[in-house]
């Protein structure tokens, strides 16, 4: 990192931290995102040892994820309460729900486990979508692309430390030791946001039946000519990611590795997430969203195809950079959401975009494992290379005025 580019990084970390209430809601996230990192890890081993099955291990995953398809009526939740103690609850619950897992020791109780597991998933959507919300009042508007990209260092960073220590704690204690660290952070996490500081945290009285409340969220996402390009953008970009995702172990074979060295691949895709939230503040407000997405898209799309070659150095080059240039779109297309969306339709919007952004990711890693069975990856990679490459040169050519995401004033703050 050059010294311009690390005083850039310096800069916005400082702003972020000396907002009382952008800390405040970084650290919750640092201190929720631990213990979730922590126990993904380590509750597909704990069914695995439990049942010996590699299925029902996978199924874990899936109950996590399966509630972000009901992400725009989960979201509403977030637009009829206050956010603020609804952050708080949501904490209290899950730290209560986890500690029913301390009982789960035989395959007879692995239902609980996918239970928890389910409800863990649709609390995560409701409190991404409040918080989200939240954030979007509660921090300077200025600092949003600087606290969003700030809190993608943060998931990543603790992707790469919470395991470790869930898989040195499963080893230890078992599942239950794991449970009771996740539920210690969710309960420090509501510690944290009890000191938050919201004015006008008070939700609109609701109006019109819940389906229509529910469909306002995806129809102002969809209507509006500076959201839509960037989340169509995000949602393609995903597809192609757990495409690219479920190759990863024939490109390590490729390289003629063991499967393990999939997970050098992935920290080195995390030292590239962290590098990149670290500088997406400012490269937010020099190249506005959707430049700024377009760009990481492309190098996304340059890196995916490049796997293809079978060279060490060249894999962990491809590695930073998909790194680096993922996050770009997801970053820009939640800064553009909080900048672009009115308070009383925050919750549901956030909470819609995001089951059209990371849907398809699910979607693309199930579509990969079958596809690599059957067809060459070096291919499939070629593939998805021009895919990305044609998503992005679409997003730069989508209307100029999504660029005005990033220094929205709170006029722009109104349907379009």
């Amino acid at each position: 990192m050059t010294t311009k580019k690390a005083d850039k990084a310096g800069g916005t970390v400082a702003r972020v931290v000396r907002d009382r209430n952008a800390g405040l809601c970084l650290a919750g996230v640092v201190i929720s995102g631990f213990g979730t990192s922590a126990l993904w890890l380590a509750s597909g081993v704990w069914v695995k040892d439990l049942t010996g099955s590699d299925g029902l291990a996978a199924l874990c995953m899936l109950a996590m994820w399966a509630p972000t398809l009901a992400g725009p009526l989960l979201g509403t939740l977030a637009d009829r309460v206050r956010r603020k103690p609804l952050l708080i609850g949501a904490s209290l619950l899950m730290a209560a729900l986890l500690l029913t897992l301390c009982t789960v020791d035989s395959p007879r109780g692995v239902w609980l486990l996918y239970a928890v597991l389910c409800v863990y998933g649709a609390a995560g959507v409701v409190h991404d979508a409040a918080e989200s919300a939240l954030i979007a009042t509660a921090v300077d508007r200025s600092l949003l692309g600087d606290f969003n990209g700030l809190r993608m260092t943060a998931n990543e960073g603790m992707k790469l430390l919470a395991p470790l220590a869930g898989a040195g704690l499963y080893a230890a204690y078992g599942g239950a030791g794991v449970a009771l660290l996740d539920a210690l952070t969710f309960l420090l996490a509501a510690v944290v946001y009890a000191f938050l500081r919201v004015p006008g945290d008070r939700p609109a009285a609701p109006s019109g039946s819940r389906r229509a409340r529910t469909a306002e969220g995806a129809r102002f996402l969809w209507s509006h000519p500076r959201l839509r390009p960037l989340v169509r953008a995000g949602g393609a970009t995903m597809l192609c990611a757990g495409l690219s995702g479920a190759l990863v172990y024939a490109v390590v074979d490729d390289l003629g590795h063991s499967p393990a060295y999939a997970g050098v691949l992935y920290a080195v895709q995390g030292a590239g997430s962290v590098a990149v939230g670290l500088l997406s503040g400012p490269a937010l407000r020099r190249f506005g969203a959707r430049r700024f997405a377009a760009y990481g898209i492309a190098l996304l799309a340059v890196a995916v195809g490049l796997r293809a070659v079978p060279d060490d150095a060249l894999a962990w080059a491809c590695g930073a950079a998909i790194g680096a240039g993922l996050p770009a779109v997801l970053i820009a297309a939640l800064t553009a959401v909080q900048h672009e969306t009115p308070g009383p339709l925050l919750g549901r919007v956030t909470a819609t975009a995001n089951t059209a952004v990371y849907t398809p990711n699910v979607l693309g890693l199930a579509a990969g494992a079958a596809l690599v069975e059957v067809v060459d990856h070096r291919l499939l990679l070629a593939a998805l290379g021009c895919a990305l490459a044609a998503t992005a040169t679409a997003l730069l050519h989508s209307p100029a005025s999504a660029d005005r995401t990033t220094s929205a004033s709170p006029s722009d703050n109104t349907p379009t």
